[in-house]
């Protein structure tokens, strides 16, 4: 099968062939006819005449050897990385010192899924998934930050199922049938620097997102962010409808902006945050209890902002920030 570009597939290389040996004409009348240079003509009359007509079909481009090809051991390095720690090419990159890119091909070559089609905990593929095109980034910090909540299931004593190696069978017979609730995490994240603030409560109601607003933009201003100029979330009845919330925008000076219905990915960063939380805060690793849990939120927020990598902008959020003293 000849390559989409290909002026000539393998019967227009069989017909140039057939013009030249058997008809006896010019090659650069057959190449002229046909749209190729006189070059490309006689590379198909001499494939040709060396393989027959196996030799009009197409050749990998694939070299005989690739002396600079990465070392089996150095993939099988990558490939451990990967399996073991769960991160993506520029982190693994700084554990194994293979280069980022190298690290995607090697993971292409051995058709490793993306983190975001497998499971968090077991690494193994459960979902596909798709990605939107449209992307924007503000130009400096503060110029808007997204909002939005995150439902977890709070975690029983001793652990749930995942600790305990319950089947969902086993674990839904249970003796103590009290529903233990949810955790709602509030997430803010600037759009220029992705610097990032979370807090876990008992609800999603105004009242609630009204507070943890005002208490970001305190934080952001401790970090070199001394002014909101909008805030943008989803259509959530705490965000459209409480007169508290409305009233949190208002006092630090901001504008309220709302994504449009059914289009989640407006207010992309933040979801990306969410998922980030649930992959390598929440559900990292298997915790014995709610509060456990709720321990190591702090911990890994500091991370986030001060040591991890973020691959939408390749740097740490905190760096993007121009402290203001």
């Amino acid at each position: 099968m000849s390559h989409v570009n290909a002026r000539l597939t393998v019967r227009g290389r069989a017909l140039l062939v057939e013009r030249v040996l058997v008809d006896r004409r010019p090659v650069s009348h057959v190449a002229k006819e046909l749209g190729v240079s006189r070059q490309c003509a006689h590379r198909w009359v001499r494939r040709f005449l060396e393989s027959g007509q196996a030799g009009l079909v197409d050749r990998s481009s694939r070299p005989q050897s690739s002396p600079n090809r990465t070392t089996h051991d150095r993939e099988a390095a990558v490939l451990a990385a990967r399996r073991e720690l769960r991160l993506g090419p520029m982190r693994i990159a700084a554990v194994t010192g293979v280069p980022a890119r190298t690290v995607s091909r090697i993971l292409s070559r051995h058709d490793i899924p993306p983190l975001a089609w497998c499971d968090p905990l077991t690494g193994q593929l459960i979902r596909a998934s798709r990605a939107t095109a449209n992307r924007y980034e503000r130009e400096r910090p503060g110029e808007l930050v997204h909002i939005d909540v995150k439902k977890l299931g709070r975690i029983p004593d001793g652990g749930g199922w995942r600790a305990t190696g319950q089947t969902t069978r086993n674990h839904t017979s249970r003796r103590d049938k009290t529903p233990i609730g949810f955790d709602y995490i509030h997430a803010v994240i600037d759009d220029h620097s992705r610097l990032a603030y979370a807090e876990i409560h008992d609800d999603e109601k105004g009242t609630t997102a009204a507070g943890v607003l005002l208490r970001a933009a305190e934080f952001f201003a401790s970090h070199g962010i001394p002014q909101i100029e909008r805030v943008i979330s989803d259509n959530a009845f705490a965000y459209r409808n409480s007169t508290h919330f409305k009233n949190a925008v208002a006092a630090i000076g901001a504008q309220q902006h709302f994504i449009k219905p059914h289009c989640p990915w407006t207010n992309g960063k933040v979801e990306r945050l969410n998922r980030t939380l649930a992959t390598e805060w929440a559900y990292r690793q298997v915790f014995t209890s709610n509060q456990a849990r709720r321990d190591a939120l702090a911990p890994w927020l500091q991370h986030y902002n001060n040591e991890r990598i973020h691959t939408g902008i390749r740097a740490t959020p905190i760096s993007r920030v121009s402290p203001t003293s």
